[in-house]
């Protein structure tokens, strides 16, 4: 029996008391960091090998904070270059965007809420505006690197939501919209293409935005499905050829707002009886059939469905096994949810650039979750027929 089999037998037979489970985790700290150096190292604690690739140079004490208490580590120094434990990795990228975030407030003495608690339970005190500027950086790497990738393939359908936050502009607090563009390929993943700050109602943001995306190589966009934006309608259109969907779910809510409390039910019911149609042209049948229905005693809501028939209905013209995916912007909810749990924190922004920091950092680690997933978001086989046609051809655009 190994050393290592024999330590842990030892540690297991002992009588329970508070100190075996901090000693069983120290014990396995030990042997992960012995493994992990050993690979970087190339050789084995005091093997001689000719394969060796650098040498040791003792230990440096660190405690370890863990739910069985302090932990005394001892931690593998090198001669050259640097070892830091694995499971003492620093944390993931949007926590650490949101202590920059929290920290540059701090010090620039704009901190709301409760940041100032935030920053203490941190162990905040002492920051200083360099470490602050160092972890900034090392984030804001990572996050300009993702949200300016090239972005390769065609895109048939593209969904684009907007968050609101505040933030801090010439010495006043001003909400803008944090807006982001999440878009399925033809091999029916999904990835976050790229996000902006503005204002969401303009047509200048959209285009602008837009733009961005195509010179990143945004190409193939059948379908753009976000609320109601007459900006963005004209911009999808000018900018990527796209149809514009709008938003289901928020047509309902404004739709909803024009039935009173009484007759809500019995308009979302019958509203729903077009979305139940098998093909478009059904669909346009049924939805002008309830409009008229409601033409005497609700107007406004029968000039609403007349106005809008076309962008609520625009996905009903796609594949038949893609339309619970692109009739609203629900796919974004999780997305924006994170989103909105982490901003809340901050409660006002110091800046832009702090906004783009957390905000990318959350986008990244998203993104990097469904690259990993096994399954599509669309099967290959309903989604590879979009592709087959040819591509959307781009206008030039101009800088």
């Amino acid at each position: 029996m190994t050393d290592e089999m024999m330590s842990l037998r030892g540690l297991l037979e002992k009588s329970a008391d508070a100190d075996v489970l901090r000693e069983m985790i120290s014990f396995a700290a030990e042997r992960l960091m012995e493994l992990e150096v050993s690979a970087l190292t190339g050789a084995a604690f005091g093997e001689k090998s000719g394969e060796r690739l650098v040498q040791r140079n003792g230990y440096r004490d660190r405690d370890w904070q863990t739910r069985a208490g302090t932990v005394e580590l001892r931690i593998p120094k090198l001669r050259k270059g640097s070892y830091f434990p694995g499971f003492l990795e620093p944390r993931r990228m949007a926590e650490k965007a949101l202590t920059a975030v929290i920290q540059e407030a701090y010090i620039q003495g704009v901190s709301t809420r409760s940041v100032d608690d935030l920053v203490q339970a941190m162990g905040g005190t002492g920051i200083s505006k360099s470490q602050v500027s160092r972890l900034c950086v090392e984030i804001d790497e990572r996050v300009n690197a993702f949200l300016d990738r090239p972005i390769e393939g065609d895109w048939p359908y593209m969904w684009l939501d907007a968050t609101y936050v505040k933030v801090r502009e010439a010495g006043r607090i001003v909400s803008v919209a944090v807006t982001v563009a999440v878009g399925v390929n033809t091999d029916g993943r999904r990835e976050v293409l790229g996000m902006d700050i503005g204002c969401s109602e303009a047509e200048t943001f959209w285009t602008t935005f837009l733009r961005k995306l195509a010179r990143r190589g945004l190409r193939g966009v059948k379908l753009v499905i976000s609320d109601a934006h007459e900006g963005l309608k004209a911009a999808a259109t000018k900018v990527l050829g796209a149809t514009a969907q709008r938003c289901r779910v928020h047509f309902m809510r404004n739709a909803l707002a024009h039935a009173g409390k009484s007759g809500r039910q019995v308009v979302s019911a019958l509203i729903a009886t077009a979305f139940a149609q098998a093909d478009a042209e059904a669909a346009r049948q049924q939805w002008r059939r309830v409009a008229d229905q409601f033409r005497t005693k609700m107007p406004k809501l029968s000039a609403l469905m007349d106005s809008a028939e076309n962008d609520v209905l625009a996905y009903m013209t796609f594949p038949a096994a893609h339309r619970t995916k692109l009739h609203s912007t629900n796919p974004l909810e999780r997305v924006n949810g994170e989103i909105r749990r982490r901003t809340d924190v901050i409660g006002i922004f110091p800046n832009e650039d702090a906004i783009r920091r957390l905000v990318g950092a959350i986008l990244l680690e998203q993104n990097d979750e469904w690259a990993v997933q096994r399954s599509r978001y669309m099967t290959l086989e309903s989604i590879a027929p979009i592709g087959d046609d040819d591509a959307v051809s781009l206008p030039i655009l101009a800088a």
